[in-house]
């Protein structure tokens, strides 16, 4: 299966667009399961339900820092290139999706921001956006890791 298909089956799966997207790309990111979930559980719902950056983009942002990010101090010409790889992936997704914010993507669809998580029922899953969007966000980094091999 490939990320983009495994993004979109893992938010079917219940979990968010941020934990969907960065556990698809575990083969490649070597986290495990348990790790992946955790450390992207905070950035469902544009942030903790903030309606702000959309999960999938938050997702897809892990996996290129992880990729492509440098664990130690990084020069100010290392930094500037890993923030413009950012920026182009974020461009791109908005080009696709109209912006990468959670609430614009929801526009049209009943949108909360309270501490409570929706419960997923068949109803949701027909009315969001959200499984094309972390399918979108694979897809666009699938491209870029065809385009930018990992130098790892």
């Amino acid at each position: 299966m490939n990320h983009s298909t495994l993004a979109a089956e893992n938010f079917k799966r219940g979990y968010n667009c941020a934990q969907a997207v960065l556990l698809a790309f575990s083969d490649l990111t070597g986290l495990d399961e348990a790790t992946a979930l955790s450390i992207s559980s905070s950035f469902g719902g544009g942030m903790g339900r903030l309606r702000e950056v959309c999960g999938a983009v938050s997702g897809m942002f892990m996996v290129a820092g992880l990729l492509y990010g440098e664990s130690t101090h990084l020069s100010h010409e290392e930094k500037a290139a890993h923030y413009a790889r950012i920026q182009a992936l974020a461009a791109q997704f908005r080009e696709k999706n109209g912006s990468y914010l959670c609430r614009e993507l929801l526009d049209g669809v009943q949108v909360t921001t309270g501490t409570a998580p929706e419960q997923r029922t068949a109803d949701y899953y027909k009315k969001r956006p959200c499984k094309l969007l972390c399918s979108d966000a694979a897809e666009l980094l699938d491209r870029y890791i065809a385009e930018h091999p990992i130098k790892r």
